[in-house]
């Protein structure tokens, strides 16, 4: 909860509003678990974590949820589990994705899916699309996901425990300063088959022909001014009852000029020049480094 909150409901609001169909989704088989998290959300965590936004009171309708900020009312029983998602998507500044084990792998682990979802900020993905879909097809324009991470991956879902919360950041740098990004973020290639994995306006494909030249294209478009270092705070918790896992994140986006003034500059661009030299190199070129990182990186330095 920052000073940032009232406007960022105003921006969630007006982004379901436009794009309602790539925001929310709930398959059947998710229901029970959507239900699950806004009765926990709603009734537990948002009024004891800050008393100060959300305070349960009796009303006229019964007991419900008053956001103090926004002078609105949340029901303690929504109408469906798509409302309930909407109120949460409308209400906390955090996206909801739920995952169950929906198929199992040779060995009879579990694989899980997304099944449900209230994304208002993704970062350059269309998370409809991902609905329904295992981990490992949901990550597969990633480099190095398949070969070192997919099986892992599955069986660190299927060990957390009730109880236990993970948490990690990551960062990117994107090309302007739209919170709700469903394309554009990345540059995806199947290196193995050559063949392009995905496009939208603002992707290249390994397999395009003229890469180099539009590479040189979009590095001409970049306007540092415009750039943003996008930050995710990700969070990964089940739910007690059905199981579910429940994955949540918060956008920041920081001007460039930010992160110089907070001293970092040099820490970013050296992180930035780290993208192709780890042990997933192609990383440069699925983040779009190799389109505007030599003129955000002059700019850190200088």
């Amino acid at each position: 909860m920052d000073n940032t909150y009232r406007d960022r409901m105003h921006i969630r609001r007006s982004v379901m509003d436009e794009h309602r169909e790539a925001t929310l989704q709930c398959n059947d088989v998710a229901e029970p678990a959507v239900l699950e998290l806004y009765e926990w959300m709603v009734t537990t965590y948002l009024p004891k974590r800050f008393p100060k936004v959300y305070k349960l009171i009796e009303t006229p309708l019964g007991l419900q949820l008053h956001n103090t900020v926004s002078n609105t009312y949340l029901p303690i029983q929504p109408a469906s589990p798509l409302a309930a998602l909407e109120c949460l998507g409308e209400h906390v500044d955090t996206d909801f994705l739920i995952l169950l084990p929906s198929s199992t792998a040779a060995d009879g682990s579990p694989i899980y899916h997304l099944q449900a979802f209230a994304t208002m900020f993704p970062a350059g993905f269309s998370t409809k699309d991902k609905c329904g879909q295992p981990l490992a097809s949901i990550h597969a324009p990633v480099p190095g996901y398949a070969a070192k991470l997919e099986r892992s991956m599955d069986r660190f879902f299927a060990r957390i425990e009730v109880g236990r919360v993970v948490q990690r950041t990551n960062w990117s740098i994107s090309t302007n300063d739209r919170l709700f990004s469903d394309g554009g973020n990345h540059m995806y290639g199947d290196v193995d088959q050559g063949k392009p994995i995905d496009t939208n306006n603002k992707t290249l494909a390994v397999g395009n022909p003229d890469l180099d030249q539009k590479i040189e294209q979009q590095k001409r478009d970049v306007v540092v001014d415009d750039c943003r270092l996008r930050c995710e705070r990700q969070t990964l918790h089940r739910l007690p009852k059905t199981k579910a896992l429940v994955f949540a994140f918060k956008t920041y986006l920081y001007r460039l000029e930010e992160v110089k003034e907070e001293g970092l500059g040099p820490v970013l661009a050296e992180a930035i020049e780290g993208l192709g030299k780890g042990s997933v190199p192609d990383m440069a070129f699925y983040k779009r480094g190799v389109v505007w990182g030599e003129k955000v990186i002059e700019y850190l330095n200088n």
